[in-house]
């Protein structure tokens, strides 16, 4: 039998090990770019020199952020350690991407009340758990039914960044019209069933441990997409969830309307979350818990935003 290529190796061990597809997609191409950048030499036959010189190259010449060298690096150690099962070591010393110091862009109340005001629908509904319950885009897009606790006026997020669970609350001002959303939803999932559709995606494991589970109401995306697409890994006809540029687009075109002058996008709606709750009193560990960092001091940033350090400062000219 003849054996798998390297790309299809890499994406079997990421599936194993059940990795979302966008690593998947984004460990692949790095590995192809290092590989190009070698010309086409196979990585077993290179090291930790080769490494090197690729994440130098990456710093120097194509000036990518220290987010982005740090991504190559974790995709080719990847590559060696769970795929060509190669120790390669300590790499050595190379060329850092810079890490600059920004502080997020924070809306105020008054610009979060303007910029939702002019978003409507399934996008208003969306836009306010970013804001109201500090959700990231794709946990808001990847919510299923049974994460909505209406009785405690919590918000699950599933598999959070790192791979973390975590709860949230709530708003109250999301719920009249989140149930109203999803009894649309549930005619929408009557409907797939009746046309012989109707089973979602899980993960690997949960669809063979249950196999029913799928079909399940519980199981549903929350916000799921209008059309029916075919999985690309199973070929199996699905409702995916809603695609993160519905709401991306939404929130731009309200800031423009709202005549708001800054770069905002999903992700500052949770910023101003994070800056809010600060403002309201609440403590630190707190807004930590409630974002899901791993160390407080990433979510110290926004005491920084504030300027208020750990125990406030006033401008003298206030005083």
């Amino acid at each position: 039998m003849e054996k798998p290529r390297l790309l299809d190796q890499v994406r079997t061990a990421i599936r194993v090990r059940q990795y979302s597809r966008r690593t998947e997609k984004s460990y692949v191409s790095w590995i192809k770019r290092y590989i190009l950048f070698h010309d086409k030499r196979h990585p077993r036959d290179m090291g930790a020199e080769e490494i090197n010189r690729f994440l130098g190259w990456l710093a120097e010449v194509r000036q990518v952020a220290a987010s982005t060298q740090n991504q190559a690096l974790n995709a080719i150690v990847f590559l060696y350690q769970h795929v060509l099962l190669i120790d390669i070591g300590d790499i050595g010393e190379f060329v850092r991407a810079k890490r600059p110091k920004r502080l997020p862009v924070v809306l105020s109340r008054e610009e979060v009340q303007a910029i939702l005001s002019h978003i409507h629908g399934d996008a208003w509904l969306m836009s306010g758990l970013l804001y109201g319950s500090g959700l990231r885009l794709m946990e808001c897009l990847r919510l299923r039914v049974q994460d909505i606790d209406f009785k405690r006026s919590e918000v699950t997020v599933r598999s959070g960044k790192g791979g973390k669970d975590r709860r949230t609350m709530l708003p109250g001002l999301v719920v009249a019209d989140l149930e109203k959303h999803l009894q649309r939803v549930r005619t929408l999932h009557a409907e797939d069933l009746s046309a012989g559709y109707g089973a979602v995606w899980l993960p690997k494991a949960l669809a063979q441990k249950y196999p029913q589970a799928a079909r399940e109401w519980k199981w549903q995306y929350v916000f799921p997409a209008s059309r029916r697409s075919r999985d690309p890994e199973s070929g199996v006809m699905r409702r995916h969830h809603i695609n993160e540029g519905v709401v991306q687009k939404a929130i731009r075109k309200a800031t423009v309307q709202a005549q708001v002058q800054k770069r905002v996008g999903p992700h500052t709606f949770r910023h101003s979350f994070a800056t809010h709750l600060l403002e309201n009193g609440y403590d630190i560990r707190t807004v930590q818990e409630l974002l899901g960092h791993r160390n407080v001091a990433t979510t110290m940033i926004y005491t920084h935003v504030l300027n208020r350090g750990g125990s406030g400062v006033k401008s003298p000219l206030d005083a």
